[in-house]
């Protein structure tokens, strides 16, 4: 496949997502004074009718907020964070809000911004750019509707790179997943950039 990562490629990309998605977890943890377990990210080439598919199987249970990212030399994409909806209802709880002091959307938008802007900002310094974000919106129905949010972000592509990272907080028995969406006409910029890094060591 034109877009695929080599071997050396795919492994330098995972070790700049474990260090980005470490710092972000501890970020999270001393917010919420608590304990957060990450899985292994998943890194996958798919196509965007594939993905469509993952999410809209599941997308009756689910909450999300997207904030699209771009920097410099075309590197740019969408930060999705995913949450079930029965646990978008406790994070009141996890954030420490009193009732009605914050809906749950803005709420939602809260830990979302800690979680992306802290991953994405140790991401950027890793590969010595700087990225700029749009605002976190969070679907128009909260519970539901993905496939039609999907269409709201207007991807016009075929093949995407993604990057699956999940989160879960023990004490709260609550989860959210960060899905990262690289579009293909930003897939050869990522490869520049990491075959830079890779050509300095």
């Amino acid at each position: 496949m034109a877009y695929e990562l080599t071997e050396d490629q795919q492994d330098c990309l995972q070790e700049l997502i474990n260090v980005a998605m470490g710092q972000a977890s501890d970020q999270l943890a001393r917010y919420l004074d608590s304990f957060v377990y990450l899985t292994v990210p998943n890194i996958a080439l798919v196509n965007g009718q594939k993905l469509s598919d993952d999410l809209v199987a599941n997308e009756a249970s689910m909450a999300v907020v997207s904030q699209g990212f771009f920097g410099y030399e075309g590197i740019r994409g969408e930060a999705l964070l995913v949450y079930q909806h029965k646990d978008s209802d406790r994070i009141g709880d996890l954030l420490g809000y009193e009732p009605d002091e914050l809906s749950v959307e803005e709420q939602l938008i809260d830990i979302s911004s800690i979680l992306t802007t802290t991953f994405l900002n140790v991401f950027a310094s890793q590969i010595e750019n700087q990225l700029s974000y749009s605002a976190p919106k969070l679907l128009a129905d909260s519970k539901g509707t993905l496939s039609a949010h999907l269409t709201q972000l207007s991807f016009d592509w075929d093949t995407a790179l993604t990057v699956n990272i999940n989160y879960q907080v023990t004490d709260y028995s609550f989860n959210c997943e960060m899905i990262l969406l690289i579009p293909e006409a930003a897939i050869d910029n990522i490869k520049t950039v990491i075959d830079r890094i890779l050509a300095d060591f």
